[in-house]
This record gives structure tokens, C-alpha cells and sequence, in this order.
């Protein structure tokens, strides 16, 4: 179960990669339509019961459920899992989780379960004690997952050998239409640990999945220990076909060449610093924007991180919550971001290729639903 969805709204709850049907979605709301409309819960809070019964419906062995906001109040929280996993904490949602890293996490802990292990994707001073103090509360076995791994992209030099480089990325055809993120693997745990993986290959390249894989095989570990058979193959073969497996679109997704054309669902201060990180590792002539955001996102910050040297195309999402072009653009100046306002996503868009030259680099993104409209 995850959520948002980018293109159609059974992308949320899936089976060995298989949407529910649209069949299953009608029979759900049919059969609950007197409770929602006695308990009136949110669409969220629906969609989080239509992906409990799914899972139910269909015996599922192991369920993997991404919160939606927080973790503390979230309904996704109803559930005593197996495993508790908390990724980096950045400012988001900050109306509702908190003003502080701190006030943040704490929300964020609230996943914690009594006696169930926790990973914690990576160490951050200014949070770390939030969990620890949780996870002492719950008796919970708790694990930083960069603690654990040094991660670190590869590139090739002559005769075909592999250094590791932590600053550069290469991308590179593996198969026709397939591009790999290469990433050599050490391990930093004391105890006896069963991975014999030194390199691996990723299908989602985006620079902050080293981030994510750090996390991920941390939870294997966990997972291995209470008894789940997963082995170095399946991690392998997992990792290469994340896309095919899961469905997952936006993260830094290459839609064409010549011009480049990538996007990513960044849309708060973390994940625009890493969009900027990508675009500046990716060879390119000219820089052009397609920018759209919402309005209830505090945009000053993630457009003060925006690269200067860039032509802009604002645009708006085609939502209630999008904020108009014409106001992105006028606060964007304020940073010396420089473009025109243009009436949709793809007007934009097909304006930015149409002014791009074969070695440049378009990049669509600021919202999720800037995405959506152009996957």
C-alpha cells in the first residue's frame, strides 16, 4: 500500500505488483457505503480500509505499508507489524507534524511498537535521541541503517575494472531502454551477517537511493532474523526490477532522450536538494525548469535551493491545491529564478522542448502532481 497515486488511483494497494481491480474498488465502497457515510472518515482513511481488506481477501503473506502523513495519528497505524521502518526526517507537512526536526520525528516515531524492532534509515544528531528514548519506552531493537553500510555509486575507468567514487554517477545501458545506478556494497555490522553481495545494480537512479538501499537491506536483516528466508539473489534481482515489480513511477524517471528529459516527485526542502544534486552529476548543455507546486506547501525554500542558470516554465498542477503559475512565477523572481507562466503542465512542457537543443536537460518536477501529468 502506498500512496499518493500518479495515474490511477489503484496504484495504492497491489499484489505481487497487481493492482486491485477496478471490481474489487466498486465492491468495497458498495459493501462499506453505510459505514462511510455514518463514520464520514476521509479519503484516505478509505483507502487505507479498502487496502486492509484487499490484503485480507487475498491471504497475503507480508504486507508492506507506507504511512501517509506522520505515523503517530496516521490511520495506516492501526497495525502491529513485523517491522517498523522510519526513513530521513526533513521539514514537511510542518502545519501539522511539528516546526522542529524534533517535533517532527516525534510524530514520526509514534510507529514504534512494543517489542517490535525498529530501523531508523539514517542517524541524524539532531533527532536520533527521539528514537532511542522511543524505542526504550517500547523495548524495541532499534538500528540506524547507515550505521550499518557504506554504499557508494561506481564508475568505470579503462580495462572494464570498477572504482567507487562517492561523488560520481554513471549511467549506463544495460539492456535496451534499461539505465542502472551501479553501487558497490561494504558492511559495518560486528556481528555475523549473511550477505556475500559486494555490488549491486539498481533501476531507480536517483542519487537518494543510496539512501533508500541503506534502509532496505537493513530491514532484510532484520526480517532474516525472525526467520524470513531472503536470499543475496533475491535482494539482487529485486533491486533490478524495482519498476516492474512494484509499479513505481517519478523517481528520477528518464522519459525520453534527445533532449534529456527527466522527473522526479521531489516536492520539500530534502528532495529538492537532491533533484538539484542530480541534475548537477548529469552531463547537459542547457538547463530548462518545468516547475509546478501547491499551495499548501512552504515553497520559499525549495525555490532558494532551484539552480539559477536555468530557463523556467511555471506551470500549475490541475488540482484545487495547485498554485497558480502566474504567483510561482512572481515569487520565483524573487530568487532570480527567471521563466514565463504558461496555462497548463504539457503547454509547458511541450514549449520547454520545443527551445531545448538535442544536448540539453529538461527536468519536470516541484509536485508530485507535475508529475503525474507528464508520466
Amino acid at each position: 500500500y502506498t500512496s499518493p497515486h500518479l495515474k490511477n488511483f489503484r496504484e495504492r494497494i497491489r499484489i505481487n505488483g497487481e493492482m486491485i481491480s477496478e471490481k474489487e474498488v466498486v465492491n468495497f465502497v458498495n459493501e462499506q457505503k453505510r459505514n462511510i457515510e455514518a463514520i464520514e472518515p476521509s479519503f484516505f482513511e478509505v483507502t487505507v480500509a479498502m487496502a486492509f481488506d484487499h490484503f485480507v481477501r487475498h491471504n497475503v503473506a507480508i504486507a508492506v505499508i507506507e504511512v501517509g502523513l506522520g505515523g503517530r495519528l496516521d490511520s495506516t497505524n492501526v497495525i502491529t507489524p513485523l517491522l517498523s521502518v522510519i526513513t530521513n526526517i526533513g521539514y514537511d507537512h510542518m502545519n501539522i507534524l511539528g516546526n522542529t526536526l524534533p517535533e517532527i520525528a516525534s510524530e514520526k516515531a509514534g510507529i514504534i511498537k512494543p517489542g517490535i524492532p525498529v530501523v531508523i534509515g539514517k542517524r541524524q544528531q539532531e533527532v536520533e535521541k527521539v528514537f532511542l528514548k522511543k524505542a526504550k519506552e517500547t523495548n524495541s531493537d532499534i538500528v540506524f541503517a547507515s550505521d550499518e553500510w557504506v554504499i557508494e555509486k561506481q564508475e568505470t575507468r579503462e580495462e572494464n575494472q570498477d572504482t567507487r567514487s562517492k561523488t560520481q554517477e554513471r549511467r549506463h545501458k544495460k539492456q535496451e531502454g534499461e539505465t542502472f545506478l551501479d553501487v558497490s556494497i561494504q558492511s559495518n555490522l560486528t556481528t555475523l551477517q549473511p550477505y556475500n553481495l559486494s555490488t549491486l545494480q539498481l533501476d531507480l537512479t536517483g542519487s537518494y537511493q543510496l539512501k533508500n538501499l541503506e534502509t532496505v537491506l537493513s530491514s532484510v536483516e532484520q526480517l532474516r532474523k525472525h526467520g524470513f528466508t531472503i536470499s543475496d539473489n533475491h535482494i539482487s534481482a529485486a533491486l533490478k526490477h524495482v519498476r516492474a515489480l512494484t509499479g513505481l513511477m517519478g523517481r528520477w524517471q528518464n522519459l525520453s532522450q534527445h533532449p534529456l528529459i527527466i522527473c522526479d516527485t521531489g516536492h520539500n526542502e530534502d528532495g529538492i536538494r537532491e533533484v538539484v544534486k542530480n541534475i548537477k552529476a548529469t552531463p547537459h548543455q542547457n538547463l530548462h525548469m518545468v516547475i509546478g507546486m501547491v499551495k499548501d506547501k512552504d515553497i520559499k525554500k525549495m525555490l532558494s535551493l532551484l539552480p539559477k542558470n536555468a530557463t523556467y516554465y511555471f506551470c500549475k498542477p490541475d488540482i484545487e491545491r495547485g498554485k497558480e503559475a502566474e504567483e510561482l512565477a512572481h515569487e520565483a523572481l524573487k530568487f532570480t529564478l527567471r521563466g514565463k507562466a504558461y496555462p497548463s503542465i504539457k503547454a509547458a512542457l511541450e514549449t520547454a522542448k520545443a527551445n531545448a537543443k538535442k544536448e540539453d536537460l529538461i527536468f519536470v518536477g516541484g509536485s508530485t502532481f507535475v508529475v503525474a501529468e507528464v508520466v
